[in-house]
């Protein structure tokens, strides 16, 4: 896919290599060298490394069963404060947006499309796209908010396992993605995805997950749940797409690992895939116990007729209401306003990835069907 056919060529590469890589590992990229060739030959041009010691590399600390915590933890907070001072601009944010994400993703499952039934299981790259669009059509606010705060930057783009080394003094990164500059200018949460997919390809799932939740801390990002899947979910459809591609170039070995990633990419979406549950019915049969539950299970927002419509009346959540039927706070305009306003706030909150669940009656069938329709859309 790239032309490096002249030193000159070579040497332009390096030379972009050794400046990204500096911003991470200064220590380990130590500048640019050249070997001269036969007589007549142009010297050929050299990145000149410090080797890392191959035993502490945290893919193969992790596959020996070693305790990387600490190593990961300190990983979350190097990678969170290389991205507060990471370029940003509007050049870098339009990488970002939901329509760049949304040509990415496209491009991954065109390319993946020729695989379905040789390489990868039957229905698969169909079912990456219709699960890939609902999202991202329903998201429109969440990735404009990304972009407001300032989330995309020239980040690191290829974060894995095998390119980070746990030293005694702190971690190394190595081998950013230097050959296209649109594919390093990523959301920061994306950028770190890559590495809890990676963990998670090695079969430590809840070292990817500790990571994820390290970074945010670290970062004091607020992204939601989902967006964390989505982006796990795209690292894993690219690297399904690489493995595709060295089987077609006659690696047998990598079919598997193209099914493995594939499948990673498919569970994240559909876990990810935000959710609106309505919780109804009469008083006291324990329809807020059940909501509560549920929001718990599934990382969502709760929204509570009864704070809610204590709110719009201007008073406490503590402060008792008690009227008789269809009296006071609850005559049929007060319910109405109270539907068309919870309704409103499950919808905003949707629309930033947020799994919602609304408690309250759900007596009458048009709001139920309000709700249903506000879900579609």
């Amino acid at each position: 896919f790239l032309d490096f056919g002249n030193p000159d060529l070579r040497r332009a590469v390096l030379q972009r290599e050794l400046e990204l890589n500096r911003r991470l590992s200064p220590d380990v990229y130590l500048g640019l060298a050249q070997v001269s060739g036969l007589p007549g030959e142009p010297a050929e041009p050299l990145l000149v490394m410090r080797r890392m010691p191959a035993e502490r590399r945290l893919a193969t600390l992790v596959q020996d069963g070693a305790d990387v915590g600490d190593a990961l933890r300190a990983l979350a907070r190097m990678v969170a404060a290389f991205h507060a001072g990471a370029e940003r601009g509007p050049r870098i944010a339009a990488e970002g947006g939901r329509e760049a994400l949304r040509a990415r993703w496209r491009a991954n499952t065109t390319e993946l499309h020729p695989f379905d039934q040789t390489v990868l299981p039957p229905g698969t790259a169909d079912a990456l796209d219709r699960l890939v669009t609902r999202f991202l059509d329903g998201r429109g606010p969440l990735f404009a908010q990304r972009i407001a705060d300032e989330r995309i930057v020239d980040g690191h783009g290829d974060l894995i396992a095998a390119d980070v080394f746990c030293l005694d003094d702190g971690p190394r990164v190595l081998d950013c993605l230097e050959f296209d500059d649109r594919l390093r200018f990523v959301d920061g949460l994306d950028d770190v995805a890559f590495l809890a997919m990676d963990l998670e390809r090695l079969g430590r799932t809840d070292l990817g997950e500790r990571f994820l939740d390290d970074y945010v801390e670290f970062s004091g990002d607020p992204a939601p749940a989902s967006l964390r899947h989505h982006y796990t979910a795209y690292r894993a459809g690219v690297r399904a797409k690489v493995a595709c591609l060295r089987h077609a170039q006659g690696e047998p070995s990598a079919r598997a690992e193209a099914v493995r990633y594939a499948t990673i990419a498919l569970h994240h979406l559909r876990t990810g895939s935000p959710r609106l549950a309505l919780v109804g019915g009469l008083p006291g049969t324990g329809k807020t116990t059940l909501a509560g539950a549920l929001a718990d299970r599934f990382g969502a927002v709760v929204l509570s007729s009864d704070r809610i419509r204590k709110e719009l009346a201007g008073l406490a959540p503590s402060t008792p209401a008690g009227a008789g039927f269809r009296k006071g706070i609850y005559t049929p305009e007060h319910t109405e306003e109270l539907y068309s306003e919870l309704l409103h706030r499950a919808e905003q909150l949707l629309g930033r990835g947020e799994s919602v669940v609304l408690d309250a009656s759900w007596t009458a069938a048009p709001h139920r069907a309000a709700a249903a329709e506000i879900a579609w859309r």
